[in-house]
């Protein structure tokens, strides 16, 4: 995927929900034929917004956030850097701003700018590949929650009683 050579002017981006950012998101990923999944639990435990499967098997991993309070006070996004080979920030063009600052590590992550119909991305995100054992995880792992849900699983596997 390469950046945006044109502006980005998502509508009315002060009603931007955390929704409407993933689904924007997810329609530019497609584009460029990465699938995508939402709310991927990591080996971590930590829970991933979207997790995208690129063609040649890259992991993509996009944080979502929709409010400035959200986005200064998460620190548990840098956990995440250890399973994808790429992590983007998609945010509404208001937060755009605040990524340049130097722990939100411009130099690593990747920034998409979205709204409910679109996004762009507008900063590159640079590649970090996966160890070979670390990709099968994660690859599988994706493909298991994708079949999940393509069998109306939304809890992940949980087994709720009746």
């Amino acid at each position: 995927m390469q950046s945006a050579d044109f502006e980005i002017q998502p509508a009315l981006d002060v009603l931007t929900s955390t929704a409407d950012v993933v689904r924007g998101t997810a329609r530019l990923l497609l584009r460029h034929d990465c699938l995508t999944v939402t709310e991927v639990s990591l080996g971590n435990g930590r829970r991933a917004d979207l997790m995208g499967l690129c063609p040649k098997g890259f992991v993509t991993i996009v944080e979502v956030k929709t409010s400035r309070a959200d986005l200064l006070g998460d620190a548990k996004w840098i956990e995440y850097l250890d399973y994808c080979d790429r992590f983007f920030w998609a945010v509404p063009i208001s937060l755009s701003g605040l990524l340049d600052r130097p722990e939100m590590l411009p130099d690593r992550a990747g920034l998409i700018i979205a709204d409910r119909y679109d996004a762009a991305i507008v900063r590159e995100a640079v590649s970090f590949p996966l160890a070979p054992s670390r990709r099968r995880a994660e690859t599988l792992r994706f493909a298991r929650r994708a079949a999940r849900r393509l069998l109306g699983d939304l809890d992940d596997g949980v087994i709720v009683a009746t």
